[in-house]
């Protein structure tokens, strides 16, 4: 990991300390039960560590990516929901803060700021796949502000949030901004928002990642964030940097747990008529060896990136569209082999091997798609346009 601001270190801890002494404690039973992880959340809370990226003039730590991505990283360790939960919310932060009203700052920043207020991204839709960024949710002008009508779904925290961050299509017969796509914020309680079956997925199941169904929900002009039309310039600018370092970072510790599950089974098992442990063998020995340099690279590009996209830099945006496909493919890789090296004592029901494959398949399923971003990255390269 870089070298850390004080204040970073210290979140990154405190992140750490909650990983290990109260997420580690629910996380099996979060998942098996497909929970929200309330006393995570609460603690991250508590802790502030939810104003990672709310802006130091209202009294946030004007965190960036690189404490995004360490937080993320000490949290998927013990639970990949966990930290799924706590970076949607960060990255709904990040579009809160990037061009706030006077009144968005006052509703949404300062008490985000306080630990007292949980927010989330609603982007994907049935009908967009992979290409979230061309929603199909309407927001139609009204004379008090606007009517949202449509879906979204895989709104991760789901009904545990009190704000969501949606992207939409403009309708307005014969205005200029007929079709633009705009972002807007909607609080918990609109009446028009209703959320359908509760989430049951493979991985990843304690996350609340539900849909939301918005029939004419009507939401005040200052809802708009930014102008209209800005849509893409939130995804680009705004949620696809944050979003992907925060998925790379939590990947990351994912890749990390199993390598450490590996690690553990083949440094203690010992073989009964011979007494040698089992990591005692060349080839178990070598393939060890061989995950923790995957493990450790992924690392390197990840916290590079991080920098890099702190720092402004030029040269920044192969490597963040690189992160999110190089952790998942490092997670699902990592994953795979630890089970093999593990045995069957890793393959019962719900082991925590069992638990950190499930969850690592969710990287090459979540938009952008790690096929998607590899040819972001390429394009980028060429100097292309990425769509």
């Amino acid at each position: 990991m870089l070298t850390l601001s004080p204040n970073l270190r210290s979140l990154v801890n405190a992140a750490r300390d909650i990983a290990v002494t109260v997420t580690s404690r629910t996380a099996e039973e979060d998942d098996r039960h497909a929970r929200w992880p309330d006393a995570t959340m609460r603690a991250l809370a508590d802790a502030r560590v939810t104003a990672l990226l709310a802006p130091t003039a209202v009294g946030g730590h004007g965190g960036g990516m690189v404490g995004l991505v360490g937080i993320s990283e000490v949290l998927a360790q013990e639970s990949a929901s966990a930290a799924l939960c706590f970076a949607m919310h960060c990255v709904g932060t990040a579009v809160l803060a990037a061009k706030p009203t006077d009144a968005q700052r006052d509703r949404y920043l300062l008490p985000i700021a306080r630990g007292e207020h949980l927010t989330t991204l609603a982007l994907s839709e049935p009908g967009s796949g992979a290409f979230f960024f061309y929603p199909e949710t309407t927001l139609e002008p009204t004379p008090g502000g606007f009517r949202l009508t449509g879906t979204k779904s895989f709104v991760t925290n789901a009904a545990h949030a009190d704000s969501y961050v949606l992207s939409t299509a403009a309708v307005a017969a014969g205005a200029e901004v007929d079709g633009a796509f705009s972002c807007v914020v909607v609080d918990r309680d609109r009446p028009g928002v209703e959320w359908l079956d509760a989430w049951h997925g493979f991985g990843m199941r304690a996350n609340d990642s539900r849909t939301m169904r918005i029939t004419g929900a009507e939401i005040p002009c200052d809802a708009l964030l930014g102008a209209q039309g800005d849509q893409l310039w939130y995804v680009f600018e705004v949620i696809a940097p944050y979003f992907l370092m925060a998925m790379a970072g939590t990947y990351l510790g994912v890749a990390q747990a199993a390598l450490d599950e590996a690690r553990v089974h083949t440094g203690t098992r010992r073989y009964g008529h011979s007494g040698e442990l089992l990591g005692q063998a060349p080839v178990v020995a070598h393939r060890l060896g061989e995950l923790w340099g995957r493990v450790e690279a992924t690392r390197q590009l990840i916290y590079s990136a991080a920098a890099k996209g702190d720092a402004m830099d030029p040269d920044a945006l192969p490597s963040i569209l690189a992160c999110k496909a190089m952790a998942g493919d490092t997670a699902v890789h990592v994953a795979n082999e630890a089970m093999t090296l593990c045995g069957g004592s890793a393959y019962r029901e719900n082991s925590r091997l069992a638990r950190i494959l499930r969850d690592a398949r969710a990287s090459h399923v979540m938009a952008p798609t790690t096929d998607m971003l590899k040819t972001w990255v390429g394009r980028s390269l060429l100097k292309l346009p990425l769509l």
